[in-house]
């Protein structure tokens, strides 16, 4: 499980990087495309990406049901959109040749049916709601305090605010996820119940 606390740290740490780089690359008043866009892009991606087992992980926390069930599958499809959208930006700072043709690329991906709300204005939201109820979750059986949970919210809405905040946001996030490091270190899990007749 020491894998698994490593991807709790991760994926918002890939949250920081992304805001760090891209704060970076606005500095000079020119962000994307080059490598800037890309490398804070790419940092994003990966935080996604590590996101995937840290969510399975923390959810092993808990004991098995169908609402635990359904809140990680929620949390993973809202990940999977977030993934997509990541993607379609870095797919299109390659292939543009400056930032209005980048923003013309965007329009025409966002203008394909169904896309705007799939991978942009409705569907990612879900992974950061089904985030802060798995942490709600976790708070309720004690296997991370109260304060994890306001502390997430936080770490969600201050991006939401402005996307300078994104490396405050990061921190935040990490800082919610912490006292559950120690468990998943351990490999601390809940065990299923035995259907074994002793």
């Amino acid at each position: 499980m020491r894998h698994a606390a490593l991807s709790v740290v991760a994926g918002p740490v890939g949250i920081v990087a992304y805001g760090l780089i891209r704060l970076w690359g606005r500095s000079d008043d020119v962000y994307g495309p080059g490598l800037d866009w890309q490398a804070a892009h790419l940092a994003g991606l990966a935080g996604m990406v590590f996101f995937v087992p840290a969510v399975l992980a923390l959810s092993r926390l808990l004991p098995r049901s169908r609402w635990r069930t359904g809140v990680v599958g929620l949390t993973l499809v809202g990940l999977g959109a977030t993934m997509v959208q990541f993607g379609a930006d870095i797919v299109e700072g390659l292939l543009a040749a400056d930032r209005a043709e980048m923003s013309a690329l965007g329009r025409d991906f966002k203008d394909i049916p169904g896309v705007e709300i799939a991978f942009y204005d409705v569907v990612p939201q879900v992974f950061f709601l089904g985030l802060l109820v798995l942490t709600g979750m976790l708070a309720a059986r004690r296997l991370v305090p109260w304060w994890s949970v306001p502390l997430l919210l936080a770490g969600i809405v201050l991006p939401v605010v402005t996307l300078d905040l994104l490396p405050v946001g990061g921190l935040l996030m990490l800082a919610a996820f912490a006292p559950a490091l120690p468990k998943l270190r351990r490999g601390v899990a809940h065990e299923e119940p035995s259907l074994t007749v002793r």
